[in-house]
């Protein structure tokens, strides 16, 4: 934990607020506890869990074997006999290895018994590239699961929402999918952003689902994001305001549920819209995005095309070059903002097509 000496206000990592808010939940309820892989003395190999054993002890902050299919059957379990066990899924590339236990338990049981059966289990997962781990620990993949009905999708960008969406993850009696991006959770031996680590409150507190956040507002282009992406946002937009470019970056902070309205209210506000996301480009979040707007043309004016700008449909290369070229940086995310501001109008490229 850090403190601001000079304002006397409490800062915290990503990190910090995830285990506070766990620990906090806990001791409310004495039906919440945590399994998974290095959670207990390590603290989680991403520190979402650190100091939790000792206050609580291996009856709830439970190692498990390295068997995803065992402990996410185990939480689903628990679950339909009433307890709330957060299962830590240590990466989200993981998720194949116990697919049917989430997708066709987790996701699905409660619906089937009719409502009767409540499945209120939390999966934390570290998401994201940019640190050189190649291919099969570099994923976000939140759209995977968000295209499965019945699981709610929860992806923070910094400290204090990450606390208050925690809160609110472990009420819920749905499943919840917590997905925070290894590059803001402020370790010592990750890159990450200043921006992920800001003022927690040491009460809890509930963030409700579905309620994106204006990071920054302005007047010529809407950046929709989420995750790492709010921060390389938020540099972009300050780089072009220096160049008289109005940028608003709006942080999703989930996707199931989806700030329908708060997306298009900020793009008709623009008339562009550019969709940054660390997915995959092909059937992922920036086409959802993309075709929500396109189906309200009705009610907004757009002043140029959706722009989308992901992840190339390929694996996330080792290479720190090759994976600084496929992960949308600052540069790019300023430079897609420049096209779509350079852009001729929208109804001259109508025009232009009908004649």
């Amino acid at each position: 934990m850090q403190n601001n000496t000079k304002s006397g206000v409490r800062t915290l990592t990503m990190a910090q607020a995830i285990a506070e808010a766990i620990g906090q939940e806990m001791e409310r309820d004495s039906s919440v506890f945590v399994m998974g892989e290095d959670i207990g003395k390590y603290g989680g190999i991403f520190s979402a869990t650190t100091g939790l054993l000792d206050r609580f002890g291996p009856e709830r902050i439970m190692e498990t074997p390295i068997s995803e299919t065992a402990f996410m059957g185990a939480a689903v379990g628990a679950a339909a006999e009433g307890l709330r066990p957060i299962a830590e899924l240590m990466f989200v590339d993981f998720f194949g290895v116990c697919f049917d236990q989430i997708y066709n338990h987790m996701a699905k049981n409660s619906y089937m018994s009719g409502g009767a059966l409540k499945l209120p289990v939390v999966i934390t997962t570290g998401i994201g590239g940019g640190y050189n781990d190649a291919a099969q620990h570099s994923q976000c993949l939140y759209a995977s699961f968000a295209h499965m009905p019945g699981l709610k999708v929860v992806v923070p960008s910094n400290a204090y929402d990450a606390k208050g969406l925690m809160v609110q993850a472990i009420r819920d009696d749905n499943p919840v999918v917590f997905c925070y991006h290894k590059g803001i959770m402020g370790l010592s031996w990750m890159s990450y952003f200043e921006g992920s680590t800001n003022a927690v409150p040491e009460e809890a507190y509930a963030i409700p689902f579905g309620e994106s956040r204006i990071v920054r507002e302005g007047r010529d282009v809407t950046i929709v994001t989420l995750s790492q992406m709010v921060q390389k946002a938020a540099i972009a937009a300050e780089q072009l305001a220096q160049e008289g470019i109005s940028v608003e970056v709006l942080d999703l902070r989930t996707i199931v549920p989806l700030d329908r309205a708060g997306v298009l209210a900020s793009v008709a506000k623009t008339g562009r819209v550019l969709i940054a996301d660390e997915d995959y480009l092909s059937f992922g979040l920036s086409g959802e995005i993309a075709a929500l707007v396109a189906e309200h043309l009705d009610t907004i004016q757009l002043r140029a095309p959706v722009k989308r700008l992901a992840v190339p449909d390929v694996p996330i290369p080792f290479s720190r070059p090759l994976e600084q070229a496929v992960i949308p940086q600052v540069d790019a995310i300023a430079d897609a903002v420049r096209a779509l501001v350079r852009a001729e109008p929208i109804h001259q490229l109508q025009q232009g097509a009908q004649a």
